[in-house]
């Protein structure tokens, strides 16, 4: 299904389909603030395995990422964090940014690996975190990725829908995506590092 919502005013209708969609262990891609994702609900292992074998990830280390509503449920999911990298994410977050934080105890078992890292993200999206705030906990995501050599990731809705409309349960048109990624700052040493400069201006960290 492509399914159109408008990020400036997104139907609540729309939302409750992708919501109710992903708690029946459905796949969805939606728009965030920089490039398209495709995500399911954390807790359905199935889904999770049906991502990485649609973009092909043997490895569940990389690049799987939390994306939460705010920071309020922080601690379901990662160790304590240190006060001064707390601030900085209140203060760019909901934004282009990605975190690498020290996962929890809960998250290996969500993601039934040995994953000692979680990715977090909250982006400055009304869809995608009205969806996350419909579900009641994080999407687990992934970048959607263009098999372009020189494109790396598909802006166009429809070309997505085009391209992974039979993997996946819904596609959401929610307007021309980014194709510049997020900034990732590894948080897991106690301080703040920048591994991937992105859409997010690295001079607010």
């Amino acid at each position: 299904m492509l399914l159109k919502i408008f990020p400036e005013n997104p139907n609540p209708k729309a939302i409750n389909t992708v919501v109710e969609c992903l708690n029946d262990g459905g796949i969805v891609i939606y728009p965030t603030d920089t490039i398209y994702g495709i995500g399911c609900d954390i807790f359905k292992q199935k889904s999770i395995e049906k991502i990485l074998s649609i973009v092909g990830k043997k490895d569940k280390k990389n690049a799987l990422t939390f994306i939460c509503y705010d920071l309020s449920n922080l601690s379901d999911y990662t160790k304590p964090i240190d006060n001064s990298v707390f601030k900085v994410m209140k203060r760019v977050l909901p934004g282009p940014f990605t975190f690498i934080l020290e996962a929890n105890n809960s998250v290996p078992k969500l993601l039934q690996s040995n994953k000692r890292t979680v990715g977090i993200r909250v982006p400055e999206n009304s869809i995608v975190r009205e969806i996350v705030q419909g579900l009641g906990h994080p999407i687990l995501s992934t970048s959607v990725k263009d098999d372009d050599e020189i494109i790396e990731y598909t802006t166009d809705p429809e070309l997505i829908y085009e391209r992974y409309g039979d993997l996946v349960d819904i596609v959401i048109d929610g307007g021309f995506g980014d194709n510049v990624p997020s900034t990732v700052i590894d948080c897991t040493k106690g301080d703040i590092e920048v591994v991937r400069e992105g859409k997010g201006d690295i001079s607010l960290l």
